[in-house]
């Protein structure tokens, strides 16, 4: 405690905050990356005349309650004041669409990464670049909005995502980590810059629209793990805690996504290693040797924030329809006068997944609450079927959500495993789900066929991730790789628990995936027949 607390008062323990889909978290942590503190606050997209955003008085007010509510918690468990720090950084949902004017203002909402609106400027990308560019890219929703027309694109000075934003709004500073920019438009490894041949075919694919602007101009400088990405400015200060106690000066980590602090949060940054982040979305990271044969729609080309390539299966949906059920029972409990703490439920209903039969009993479940590219939906219906054949048990009914819900990412991980033969020796998985042990990873390890193993951080997140990113900012200034440092400092003395794959559960997943996939056009035709229903 004193230790800590001395830490603190002495401005060596940094700050990590994460905007993630369902909560923005602060966390305080030492120089061993051990967490002091923590701050957080629950938010919602809005899905807002067709658009899944976050209105920007939102992001100010959740930045400013998450950090309220770390300090509040240094202060009452430490007694002093959190008034300095070695360093910040700055994390958020990946990619999607913030342009600013000269004058800074916003030109339109922000359009997230969970939105599946940017296909036709999608495939004349990837066709163009020869490149895959998903549709939650930023280049794609800028061409997407050349596409349409819309008046704002002539008026941009400034395009980043949501990470960028926040950190230049602290800093001044119209920078990102390299992982979060190859989100942004391809990066070519060998300058761990953007692309600049595809840079040029953009400007030329666009030069009949004659706007005042060229691509590289309006987007945020590259920058890599470890190099200082700003200073706290006396506006960004009050920007981030009113109460002015916070001092300006503090240094800041380049900004990045949560793909990005994932591989961090779980030492995946090194060649032949990989994790899977799950929670709202989910999405596999594989460090590569060398790049893919080819391209494929389901796989995304990225960085780790050392500049490393990375091969990214990204599938929007995974766990909120599972959060929605569970819900429902702790309704359905309180309604017999039963309160049950949400972890317990979480554990209890996890755990009689386990009973459940291999294949699931026939049921199938779709949490698309927003439109999954993999499978071709551009907009999401949550479904759940039982056929009057099936076993309908409580056990089946949450092995098939637990199932479907790694369902879409599984179809990228199989691309990479079974054409690509890449190698992974074992999987790092971090989020909620995987937090009642040997459950969600014992499903996963058998769908893909891979031993998954998770920390005991595994809860703790992206913001833990940019925390250990700004922590390294001093080992990097020292000459210490990101790869040593993590190994040497953070992760040596790590709890991993590694769940195997189950023979017989791998068969049941197979089969319950081709079920899976012959379902798909039942989702389709919900969500056209559904649509203007409410």
């Amino acid at each position: 405690m004193q230790e800590a607390k001395t830490a603190i008062a002495s401005g060596e323990a940094s700050i990590g905050i994460e905007f993630g889909s369902t909560r923005i978290k602060a966390v305080l942590i030492n120089g061993r990356g051990d967490i002091l503190a923590t701050g957080g606050f629950t938010w919602e997209n809005h899905f807002t005349d067709g658009i899944w955003t976050y209105p920007q008085s939102e992001i100010r007010q959740g930045l400013q309650q998450a950090y309220r509510d770390l300090a509040n918690q240094v202060q009452e468990r430490y007694g002093t004041a959190l008034t300095r720090a070695k360093a910040i950084g700055i994390s958020g949902m990946m990619h999607g669409y913030l342009p600013f004017d000269k004058q800074g203002n916003q030109l339109v909402e922000f359009r997230t990464w969970r939105n599946n609106i940017t296909q036709k400027s999608s495939q004349k990308l990837t066709a163009l670049f020869n490149y895959n560019i998903p549709q939650r890219w930023s280049i794609s929703h800028l061409y997407q909005a050349i596409l349409n027309q819309e008046e704002h694109v002539g008026k941009i000075d400034y395009l980043t995502t949501l990470a960028g934003y926040v950190h230049w709004q602290l800093t001044g500073e119209k920078v990102l980590g390299v992982g979060e920019a190859s989100g942004m438009f391809p990066i070519d490894p060998q300058t761990g810059d953007y692309d600049q041949n595809m840079l040029e075919q953009f400007d030329d694919l666009i030069a009949p629209q004659s706007y005042p602007w060229k691509i590289d101009c309006i987007l945020p400088q590259v920058l890599t793990a470890g190099q200082t990405a700003g200073y706290l400015t006396e506006q960004g200060a009050k920007w981030l805690d009113p109460t002015g106690r916070l001092q300006a000066g503090i240094p800041f980590c380049p900004p990045e996504g949560d793909a990005g602090t994932g591989m961090v949060a779980t030492n995946s940054i090194k060649t032949n290693t990989g994790n899977i982040s799950a929670g709202t979305s989910a999405f596999a990271m594989i460090v590569l040797e060398k790049a893919l044969s080819r391209v494929y729609e389901q796989l995304d080309m990225v960085t780790t924030p050392a500049g490393k390539l990375v091969a990214m299966a990204h599938a929007n949906n995974c766990s909120s329809d599972i959060n929605a059920w569970i819900r429902l029972f702790g309704e359905t409990l309180k309604a017999f006068g039963a309160e049950v703490e949400t972890d317990k439920l979480y554990e209890t209903l996890f755990l009689q997944a386990l009973d459940g039969d291999a294949n699931c009993g026939g049921l199938l479940s779709y949490g698309f609450y927003s439109g999954e590219h993999s499978v071709g939906l551009a907009e999401g219906c949550p479904i759940f079927m039982h056929p009057a054949n099936a076993r309908f048990t409580l056990a089946n009914f949450i092995r098939t959500h637990l199932y479907g819900a790694f369902g879409a990412m599984k179809l990228g991980v199989d691309i990479l495993i079974q054409r690509e033969k890449v190698n992974i020796a074992q999987i790092l998985g971090h989020g909620g789900i995987f937090k009642t042990p040997n459950v969600a990873s014992k499903i996963l390890a058998s769908a893909i066929n891979v031993p998954v193993a998770v920390m005991k951080t595994a809860n703790e997140g992206g913001a833990w991730g940019i925390a250990l990113l700004a922590n390294y900012l001093t080992a990097y200034q020292a000459g210490q790789s990101l790869e040593d440092y993590l190994d040497d400092h953070i992760f040596a003395q790590a709890e991993i628990f590694v769940s195997q794959p189950d023979e017989e559960m791998a068969k049941g997943y197979a089969e319950f995936m081709q079920y899976y996939q012959q379902g798909i056009p039942v989702v389709q035709t919900a969500v056209d027949t559904l649509r203007h229903a409410i």
